[in-house]
């Protein structure tokens, strides 16, 4: 034993001291001298240091906050406990960080450095850890142009001199396993730029837990241990058809939804009664959310995205979004996130420049900003990157046994002109637009989310004409499992806009969808975007007095529930919500007490009854063999017809797009026999004005291009449904007498 207070600090201990140490474990804990070892810590905030147990003192160097130790062979355990009262008297206990070896296996490293750690949410960020037995948390960072890395928090006075972490070389990762720490407390990491000396305190890519906004901490959770209830519908997923079955999905802003009787957020437990009683009642299949991923401005939605990995703290805990997930799962209803990986914020304490250097981020602002939204672009070149948001998708799958991801912003990360001008963007290596290394990200994304979690829905936001978003990608495509017709969605809607006096000279904008229908998987959305910034609320879109305009949003929903695509209806719509979405309050349920609201209420539950019972309507969604053309030709009544088939099963389907009452209107049939009127968008229990009709045997009759013909009453702005009567089947084989 040996006391070295005559020791001078060296040039190691004075950069410790300065916290500008590169590699603090050569410096710091247990050496080597001679035959003894040398123990060296650096305590800023402790007035005297022992070893645990009633062990020797450890003096401190005069005039410094080391403390040294020379200890015998055999005097000390493998790894040594320290006793330590701080300058205010608190005494503390536990292992010195510095007597620990490096954590991250070669194997990890190596994936990452490749992007091909699926997983390294499991390795990278804080995570409860053990050590020959010893418990704490083995925090882990990605910061390659870094001088210095500290842990900071509310462990060590947020003093980043307390805790530097140790660099593993070329791999860019820094690692500090803290024993002694648990699940709860507050960190966040501070980095010294080696080129700048500038500081930076930043919260942890891989945090899994933030604190509530404006707050910004990472907390240290605890490794999941929730208790899953939905393993049948986990079992069933895997060999899911979805191509071919119902997908009707109910979009959730879940921070204006609904407010609890104080006026605040429900949190995820109060969702999973309170909303998935309402989607389950009104018979959607799927939620699709808002980002929930953790964000410091409510006012971004989620979109401006700084926790990758961390449900927002805004609506509870991680296990508390579990509790949500399951409780979906259990009343039969998927669960699709809006994830961004097109862009993140500029926020200081996040990505943006992580070590002080455009790490995430491209470096040259043609490529590496969105000046129209304020934030920056992900180099999807750099595999560290391509890795991190792998692993984010892979985690939301995996963790939150999510059921699928809508990409957001898609277009703008596969031009790399987008909403550019000449001179503001760079072209690729070949003097293309495209951004290839972003097309290559969503390939692997695309194959690895499928291959790893069956059944998952990839969903892209895709405005523009890409050819093959939804294709596989052994055959070039992008290989998402569907993409958003948005092309379908701005027609429709500016048909509708017009008044039906004049919608005979737009007829076209009812029919040019279907030349592209089955280019892609589609589905078809009235998203959050379309109730924003101006665009006003779906119903006053529509023209006309108070009963047309309800009169049209109901037609419009019917051509939506019977016209081929999947379903997307945001938050509001399925009751004609009279203003525009507001985030920052909850839906205006009151006027359900009004019978116009209601009745589109009611009318989009039995659209989504109907929808799911009758396989013509979703059985052959992406395929031609699922649609015919009636007539599309009638411009000048601004009616559509059109057949929705299943092998032998078929419904009739007719859209009168003017508020004209059309008695014995004639359309053909494919089939004689009795044709009963199985839904009627203008019927009285919808608050319409019940032109309806009754059981309609066919005539002998050929009518466009078909051997039979119905004759109709057309309700004003109504669309109606007919189907076969059952026992008219036997019908069908009989053929006119020669």
């Amino acid at each position: 034993m040996g006391n070295l207070s005559n020791v001078t600090l060296d040039a190691d201990a004075i950069k410790i001291r300065e916290a500008r140490h590169h590699d603090p474990f050569s410096v710091l804990g247990r050496h080597q001298q001679g035959k003894s070892f040398k123990i060296r810590l650096y305590l800023p905030y402790a007035e005297s240091v022992g070893f645990a147990d009633g062990g020797a003192d450890i003096p401190r160097l005069p005039g410094t906050d080391f403390f040294e130790y020379l200890a015998q062979p055999g005097e000390l355990p493998d790894h040594y406990r320290l006793d330590w009262i701080d300058k205010d008297g608190g005494k503390h206990a536990g292992y010195d960080p510095y007597d620990f070896g490096v954590q991250l296996p070669d194997f990890d490293r190596q994936l990452f450095a490749e992007g091909k750690h699926w997983h390294a949410y499991r390795k990278m960020g804080a995570h409860l850890h053990s050590v020959d037995e010893i418990s704490g948390v083995l925090f882990t960072v990605w910061a390659p142009n870094a001088g210095r890395v500290s842990v900071i928090g509310d462990f060590n006075h947020w003093d980043g001199r307390c805790h530097p972490m140790r660099s593993l070389g070329s791999s860019g990762i820094w690692e500090l396993f803290y024993p002694g720490l648990d699940a709860g407390y507050l960190y966040k990491f501070e980095i010294l730029n080696r080129n700048t000396s500038e500081v930076l305190t930043k919260t942890d890519p891989y945090g899994q837990q933030f604190e509530l906004r404006p707050k910004t901490s990472s907390i240290v959770v605890r490794e999941a241990s929730y208790q899953w209830h939905d393993q049948a519908w986990m079992d069933s997923r895997g060999g899911h058809d979805w191509l071919h079955e119902p997908m009707s999905i109910y979009e959730v802003h879940l921070g204006s939804w609904k407010y609890d009787a104080e006026g605040n957020f429900l949190n995820y437990r109060d969702q999973a009664v309170q909303l998935v009683d309402y989607v389950k009642a009104l018979g959607f299949t799927h939620i699709e959310l808002m980002p929930i991923t953790e964000h410091p401005l409510d006012a971004s939605w989620g979109y401006q995205t700084t926790g990758y990995f961390a449900p927002t703290s805004r609506f509870g805990a991680p296990d508390d979004f579990r509790f949500f997930m399951d409780t979906c799962h259990q009343n039969n209803i998927g669960v699709i996130l809006d994830w961004v990986p097109a862009h993140f914020p500029k926020d200081e304490f996040a990505l943006a420049r992580f070590d002080g250097t455009p790490l995430y981020e491209h470096e040259d602002p043609r490529k590496g900003e969105h000046r129209d939204w304020g934030t920056l672009i992900y180099n999807y070149g750099r595999n560290e990157v391509k890795n991190f948001l792998l692993s984010s998708a892979i985690f939301w799958l995996e963790e939150f046994h999510l059921d699928g991801l809508r990409v957001d912003a898609v277009a703008s990360m596969l031009y790399l002109d987008y909403s550019r001008e000449d001179g503001e963007w760079i072209p690729n290596q070949y003097g293309g637009n495209e951004n290839l290394e972003a097309i290559d990200f969503f390939r692997e994304l695309n194959s690895v989310t499928h291959q790893q979690h069956p059944g998952t829905v990839m969903m892209a936001e895709e405005s523009t004409a890409w050819g093959g978003v939804t294709r596989p990608t052994w055959t070039g495509g992008l290989g998402f499992s569907m993409k958003w017709n948005m092309g379908w969605m701005n027609d429709i809607l500016e048909y509708m806009k017009e008044d039906p006096i004049h919608r005979r000279y737009h007829h076209d904008k009812l029919t040019f969808g279907m030349l592209y229908a089955f280019t892609e998987n589609f589905a078809l959305p009235f998203s959050h975007d379309e109730v924003v910034h101006g665009k006003g609320a779906m119903v006053n879109k529509m023209p006309g007095d108070e009963w047309q305009r309800f009169a049209n949003l109901r037609l419009l929903y019917t051509m939506m529930f019977t016209y081929p695509g999947k379903k997307l209806l945001f938050m509001g719509c399925e009751f004609g919500q009279g203003t525009q979405w507001d985030f920052s309050s909850q839906l205006d349920w009151y006027v359900l007490d009004y019978p116009h609201h209601k009745g589109i209420q009611t009318l989009l539950k039995e659209l989504n009854d109907l929808y799911k019972a009758q396989p013509t309507l979703y059985k052959h969604d992406f395929d031609h063999q699922g649609f015919d053309w009636i007539d599309c030709h009638d411009a000048e009544q601004s009616v559509i017809s059109y057949r929705r088939k299943d092998g032998a099963d078929e419904l009739i389907v007719v859209l009168n797009f003017t508020p004209v009452v059309r008695e014995q209107y004639r359309i053909g049939v494919p089939v004689a026999g009795d044709y009963q009127e199985i839904f009627n968008s203008d019927s009285g229990v919808y608050d319409g004005s019940n032109v309806v009709n009754t059981l309609i045997t066919s005539d002998p009759i050929p009518w466009m291009n078909l051997p039979h013909s119905i004759s109709l009453r057309l309700p004003p702005l109504g669309g109606i449904i007919f189907k076969l009567k059952q026992d008219s089947k036997a019908v069908k084989n009989i053929k006119a007498p020669i």
